[in-house]
């Protein structure tokens, strides 16, 4: 009896070590959350160690997730991404800046972190981006001369920017988990996001400074077009998806519109932006439905699953045990963060964003909160952690997506290779922001 007394104390951290094992086993992750800790849920109940009208609370908490209104963002900014990839605005905005900045040594490369960015900014999701700019541009900077292990870490990179910058699908989830505002979260991931874009474009012009043969010019003959030719492409190409996403962000950070709001205005304008150019066909929209959904259903799916899981954790007084372990860390603040961030950099190696922000993150949250870390920095500590591990070789989900779409004669030595400046780069900015949290929150209410 004293022995199963015993055992009852540690069922939290048990449930915890299950759930991560059935995930790695590769189980379908909603599944393993809920499923989990509905048998620890019976297993306390038959110890007489969880308290059963935490069960009872699981409907209320189910029927709040489907009428959080926070949570529309996530179709809506999905559609929006998707439709513009599937009528192929993203391929004229990456060819377009090509053109332009291609005429200057690693000007190719340059127009890859510049569309990143942008595309970062239009999808929120990092495997479109990544997809989007491989299958693009990644051929064309190989046909010119450009270093397979260069150009492949450019365009992984760069479509890891969908992970930090505004509106990220990322940064929705982290502020539901997190109970901070989204809003807060995407104003105080702009500055980091766009550090971050200004860093990878710089190490792209030190390379073609010192390694020309790697990052060479386009040719002559490929230069087409010239003066007032090029600059109506340009404009034609540029402004009415950096418009879009202007409207689209400003409107949040102004206050205007809520970022639900925000993203049905977004969905709205790339499909007007489809139908000016004649592209928005039958099967353009039919993708982007499927692709919303499929996704849309992952994740309210998996909070459901979370959800299970938190009230089955705080039953077992999980909660306060996981509380007490990091509260009581070496070094307060410091010791919680480094532990932190390298747990959640290690997670990332093997399981999704979604998996880590549904398990981990809400473990975390409650110890940030109870020694004052601002939960705003903390986000977009986590997110630009994430990033850095999505590219990190040999498992960065970044570079399984740019591997998928690669040319053959790229091989996946040349893509690890091309990363991993990319990743110190990362490692770098995560070190700033970390140090100087009003980088972060300069721009945060």
């Amino acid at each position: 009896m004293e022995l199963l007394s015993h055992l009852a104390d540690w069922l939290g951290p048990i449930l915890v070590g299950v759930v991560l094992l059935l995930v790695f086993t590769g189980y379908p992750v909603a599944f393993a959350i809920g499923g989990a800790s509905v048998a620890f849920a019976l297993l306390g109940l038959a110890t007489g160690y969880f308290d059963p009208p935490f069960l009872l609370a699981l409907g209320d908490r189910v029927f709040g997730i489907m009428q959080n209104p926070v949570l529309l963002a996530i179709p809506y900014f999905i559609f929006m991404g998707v439709i513009l990839e599937k009528s192929r605005l993203a391929e004229d905005l990456l060819t377009t800046v090509g053109d332009v900045f291609g005429r200057a040594r690693g000007g190719l490369a340059l127009a890859v972190v510049g569309v990143g960015a942008l595309l970062a900014a239009a999808t929120g999701v990092v495997g479109a981006s990544v997809v989007a700019m491989g299958a693009i541009a990644l051929p064309v900077m190989l046909r010119h001369g450009y270093s397979p292990s260069f150009a492949s870490g450019v365009v992984a990179a760069s479509g890891t920017l969908g992970q930090i910058v505004p509106p990220s699908i990322v940064l929705i989830v982290l502020g539901d988990q997190l109970g901070v505002s989204v809003g807060s979260l995407f104003a105080g991931a702009l500055i980091p996001g766009l550090m971050l874009a200004g860093m990878f474009a710089a190490y792209a012009a030190i390379v073609a400074w010192l390694r020309p043969e790697a990052a060479p010019a386009l040719p002559e003959s490929e230069r087409t077009e010239r003066g007032a030719l090029l600059l109506r492409r340009v404009l034609t190409a540029l402004a009415p998806p950096l418009i879009l996403i202007l409207v689209v962000l400003g409107s949040i950070f102004a206050g205007i519109a809520t970022p639900t709001e925000a993203g049905a205005l977004g969905a709205i304008g790339a499909v007007l932006l489809a139908a000016q150019r004649g592209r928005l066909k039958r099967s353009v929209i039919w993708d982007a439905a499927r692709s919303t959904a499929s996704l849309t259903t992952m994740v309210m799916v998996l909070l459901i699953g979370s959800t299970v899981f938190a009230l089955v954790f705080r039953g077992l007084y999980g909660d306060l045990w996981i509380e007490e372990a990091l509260v009581g860390l070496p070094g307060g603040v410091i010791g919680l963060m480094i532990a932190a961030n390298l747990l959640v950099f290690v997670l990332g190696f093997f399981i999704d964003f979604f998996e880590i922000a549904f398990i981990v993150v809400p473990l975390l949250a409650p110890a940030a909160a109870a020694l004052g870390i601002d939960l705003v920095w903390f986000g977009v500590v986590l997110g630009m952690n994430l990033q850095t591990s999505f590219l990190t070789p040999p498992f960065g989900f970044s570079l399984f997506y740019l591997r998928g779409v690669a040319p053959p004669e790229v091989t996946t030595a040349q893509i690890y290779r091309g990363a991993i400046p990319f990743v110190i780069i990362q490692m770098t900015a995560l070190a700033l922001v970390l140090a100087f949290p009003e980088i972060v929150l300069a721009f945060v209410d």
